[in-house]
């Protein structure tokens, strides 16, 4: 029995089963018919990206936003939960597999929705799966997944497991599994906050903000909208804001000052919300700052946030750090003996 670790974010799937890791944008699209493909361009080694689910076919991830006339995007968790979740899920095991996954998965919720959704996500996902991936060269290969044992955590637990368990699900930082310690899992809508005391759930110090990336990303499409006529989708901007640079119909426009203010902003707010959620735990032994948004937002965040911070680290990809965690913990409670992760396929 295979074990895999996915975690569906607004702005990226994250899915690995420790032989190698996928990543992709969640964003569906309308499948289209491609007339013509040059043969000097080969895109078999990467991620198949046009799937059929349940009667229906979508171009998924940069797919569907190179190719696709109609995209979906959604900051909107019911909807990210019902019609989002299952296709994204399906696609990144799928591609981690051949034609039949049997699988026991670990997969997240942000904290504020895990009571809400726990169960509706179990329902959706559990059981016996069938996808069709339809490749570049015309060829179709259908692919089953089952699920056959499922659990679903916290999302920013698995920041916490990654770092207490080594890649065979066990423990080897038993000092810190002793410690009270604080998650700050900054994604692309939210930003999720746990405490864990002795490995205990703390729920008084736990929630969930509506303050993620997506509010800066919103600030700089209006002022690009402003000088351009542009309306840029909010996913498209991530290259933009990396570089400080985007250009728009033959134009050059920098973002870097105004990119840098409104990240300033969105820490201030996700700051001042920490501070008011953890006001009665100021035993706080270490606070942890992960998720996608850490590589954004960590610089900006720090010298507001009062206590001892884990440095992030630069040299890793902060967005994996959940979903690996997930990976150890599935390990741990299920077993397995595969080795370390091979890099992300993108």
């Amino acid at each position: 029995m295979d074990v895999v670790g996915v975690d569906i974010g607004f702005g990226f799937t994250k899915a690995t089963d420790g032989k190698e890791s996928i990543l992709f944008k969640s964003v569906l699209g309308e499948a289209a018919d491609i007339q013509f493909r040059l043969p000097i361009v080969k895109n078999e080694a990467g991620p198949c990206m046009h799937v059929e689910m349940d009667g229906r076919a979508y171009f998924v991830g940069d797919f569907a936003e190179q190719h696709s006339d109609t995209r979906e995007f959604t900051l909107d968790q019911e909807k990210l939960l019902t019609e989002f979740n299952k296709v994204l899920t399906m696609t990144a095991i799928s591609n981690l597999f051949d034609s039949y996954a049997n699988v026991n998965l670990v997969t997240g919720l942000p904290v504020g929705f895990y009571k809400e959704d726990n169960q509706r996500l179990m329902k959706m996902l559990k059981g016996i799966h069938e996808i069709t991936f339809h490749k570049g060269d015309g060829t179709s290969e259908s692919k089953r997944v089952n699920i056959n044992n499922l659990k679903i955590l916290p999302q920013p637990l698995g920041s916490f497991l990654n770092l207490l368990m080594n890649e065979s699900g066990k423990f080897i930082n038993r000092e810190l599994a002793k410690q009270k310690i604080g998650i700050i899992d900054i994604g692309f809508r939210t930003t999720d906050c746990c405490v864990f005391q002795g490995m205990e759930y703390v729920q008084r110090g736990s929630s969930t903000f509506n303050t993620g990336i997506s509010e800066s990303f919103r600030a700089i499409a209006k002022k690009l909208r402003e000088e351009s006529n542009v309306d840029i989708e909010l996913y498209r901007l991530y290259k933009a804001v990396e570089t400080g640079l985007i250009r728009i119909r033959g134009k050059e426009y920098n973002i870097t000052k105004l990119r840098d203010k409104v990240f300033e902003h969105s820490a201030s707010i996700i700051a001042t919300d920490i501070a008011r959620l953890w006001a009665n735990d100021w035993d706080i032994d270490l606070i942890i700052i992960s998720g996608g948004g850490a590589m954004e937002l960590a610089k900006y965040l720090r010298p507001l946030i009062s206590g001892n911070i884990m440095p992030v680290e630069t040299n890793i990809d902060a967005r994996l750090n959940n979903v690996q965690g997930y990976l150890k913990y599935a390990r741990y409670i299920w077993g397995s003996s595969e080795p370390p992760a091979e890099p992300v396929k993108k």
